[in-house]
């Protein structure tokens, strides 16, 4: 099985290719110009696989919580991708492909959100699965939700800005913590596997973010950047 894995939640951009449990992956820190570099990214991914999009059995891709822009240009080209290939999708919770990311088996996830916030949330792994221990959400240092248990470990840029602060919340449970840890889309792909294994992927047109704060509008250059993804995943590979 051929499965295609977007995430572009963080100002890291990647895509991948897992191929019957073998993955590929590129991954650059981009900025705010996923748009630019995706489309690029994804087709020199497949071309170095010998694969055509029209190949690939589903789309993998970041839902998010995480950057608004990021987040919908993954839906965006994961749709377009999904679309001209007459397949279906799986959305990953960034913080999930976080925790894959991280390599451990018990992960607090944190994303800064900006404004104070973060994007948290806590697995712990069973089976090769996750299980989620803390729901995602969208809270302050203040009122991140209580972890039960010892050993578990600290996850991504929510501890660069927040890190002595987490740290006394969650005091001795935490055995480290790594904030240079990203979501990146090996870990979309591999979680997406197990999910299409289960037949739990769905159409297209379902391809859609996990939105944790509100936001009832997109920006003019958002709108721009979000639509400039979708059409050149419909036209570009």
């Amino acid at each position: 099985m051929d499965i295609l894995a977007i995430e572009t939640s963080t100002e890291y951009c990647s895509a991948a290719l897992w191929r019957d449990g073998k993955v590929n992956e590129r991954c650059e820190l981009v900025g705010q110009k996923h748009s630019e570099v995706l489309i690029a990214m994804l087709d020199a991914l497949l071309q170095d696989a010998g694969c055509r999009i029209q190949d690939v059995d589903g789309i993998g891709f970041g839902k998010g919580p995480g950057s608004f822009t990021g987040v919908r240009i993954a839906c965006g080209v994961a749709q377009g991708l999904a679309f001209g290939a007459d397949v279906k999708v799986v959305g990953v919770c960034t913080l999930e492909a976080l925790a894959q990311s991280s390599g451990r088996d018990k992960v607090v996830a944190a994303l800064d959100a900006r404004m104070g916030e973060l994007y948290l949330a806590a697995y712990e792994k069973r089976n090769d699965g996750w299980i989620e221990v803390i729901a995602p959400c969208l809270c302050s240092v203040d009122t991140a939700p209580n972890l039960t248990g010892d050993g578990w470990f600290g996850a991504g840029n929510g501890f660069a800005v927040n890190e002595a602060a987490l740290s006394a919340r969650y005091g001795m449970q935490l055995s480290g913590t790594d904030a240079q840890i990203v979501p990146r889309a090996g870990a979309v792909a591999q979680i997406a596997a197990i999910e299409f294994a289960k037949s739990n992927a769905v159409d297209a047109a379902l391809a859609l973010p996990l939105y944790l704060r509100d936001k009832v509008a997109l920006k003019t250059r958002e709108r721009e950047e979000a639509r400039a993804g979708a059409a050149a995943a419909q036209t570009g590979l």
